[in-house]
């Protein structure tokens, strides 16, 4: 059974929630330090110009209407009636403290049950915690704040154009929990700089401290980016498809069994992209991931025991 191998997200919603959740994408008009100067221009060498918000409505639309749109189609399409509005686009958190205080009160609505906030490691204030966690408590529902890190590796970070360190992401997980907030993590598997050894080492990472959920995925290459012109003048070749299940596997068997997987593997609309996913569907990469894991008795947690950094 799948549910065998691995804490899937699905699975934690409606034991949480009690019955089916769906998420529902938001686009705020934001942007990132990595973007405006702060701490760098052109964002990390990877992204592209929506900023991993390729399938959100205009930013020019109220976050209320984004809302309400969303959960028209989607409530009717799967029968849907518990929503987490998704805040998704660059960095989330990265803006004036009422401008973010008014968007976060407008996804808030009977039929939600969790607000998520994508951001970076470096972009969170005392203030927007307090306020967060004060509308747990008021509201009574969930919030997740989700962090990009992708990789353990420092050398990595810098090549990549992070702009932050993993200091900084360990910073924040702890000022998160400290909030009384979820966390989730963002990784990307196959990053070429990173060896096996950092993969591994960011599943103990992510265990020590404590992430509730993680999301995965392969390292794509969208249009007008770094990593595309990178790319096309051979400075750098993307790992295989079999690498990337390879460090899947490794990563989810050093993970924390009470980790919650959200995502094994993403996906970009091929309109903005150049290669995803070795141009093979994101489901099937997944079936023959699971297929591998059951092969060879490999499940998530597996090489947990013992690593004497359980929380």
């Amino acid at each position: 059974m799948t549910e065998n191998l691995y804490n899937i997200y699905s699975v934690w919603l409606k034991e949480r929630y009690g019955e089916k959740v769906y998420k529902i994408p938001v686009n705020i008009p934001v942007t990132c330090p990595n973007r405006d100067g702060s701490k760098g221009t052109g964002g990390c060498v990877y992204c592209g110009t929506k900023g991993g918000g390729n399938e959100t409505l205009s930013d020019q639309l109220s976050v209320r209407e984004q809302i309400e749109r969303n959960i028209a189609y989607i409530g009717k399409r799967y029968h849907a009636k518990r929503f987490i509005p998704f805040f998704q686009s660059f960095s989330n958190t990265y803006c004036a403290f009422p401008d973010f205080c008014k968007w976060i009160q407008e996804a808030i609505r009977p039929d939600v049950v969790e607000i998520s906030i994508s951001t970076r490691p470096d972009c969170i204030t005392d203030e927007q915690l307090h306020f967060l966690a004060a509308i747990k408590k008021e509201q009574a529902i969930d919030v997740t704040i989700e962090l990009g890190l992708q990789s353990v590796n420092e050398e990595t970070l810098k090549i990549i154009k992070r702009g932050h360190t993993l200091a900084d992401y360990e910073k924040a997980i702890d000022r998160i929990k400290a909030a009384g907030l979820l966390s989730c993590t963002h990784m990307i598997l196959d990053l070429p700089w990173d060896r096996e050894e950092d993969v591994i080492n960011g599943a103990k990472i992510l265990s020590q401290k404590g992430t509730n959920f993680v999301k995965c995925h392969s390292l794509y290459i969208e249009k007008n980016t770094v990593l595309k012109k990178w790319y096309d003048e051979k400075k750098v070749m993307l790992l295989t498809k079999d690498d990337y299940i390879t460090r899947a596997i490794l990563f989810l068997e050093y993970l924390d069994p009470e980790i919650v997987v959200q995502r094994l593997i993403g996906r970009v609309p091929e309109e903005d992209s150049v290669i995803t996913n070795w141009n093979t569907s994101w489901w099937k990469i997944k079936d023959e991931l699971e297929a591998r894991m059951k092969q060879e008795n490999n499940y998530q947690g597996r090489k947990f025991a013992g690593m004497n950094n359980k929380r």
